[in-house]
């Protein structure tokens, strides 16, 4: 089980073909999906505004 393994992930991608456990359309479609909620949330995080982080107490 590792890259030279024709049924897994990591050996799907080294070899760089897709199948069942690595299929093309379920990767685009979680990749739409991301997309989809990148957009949202840029949106949404533009309008708040950041918090300075907290300074460490010094001992």
């Amino acid at each position: 089980m590792g890259r030279g393994d024709k049924k897994s992930k990591k050996g799907k991608r080294t070899t760089g073909s897709f199948g069942v456990s690595r299929s093309r359309a379920k990767i685009k479609a979680r990749l739409k999906r991301v997309a989809s909620k990148k957009k949202s949330t840029v949106a949404t995080s533009s309008s708040k505004p950041k918090r300075a982080p907290r300074k460490k107490a010094e001992a």
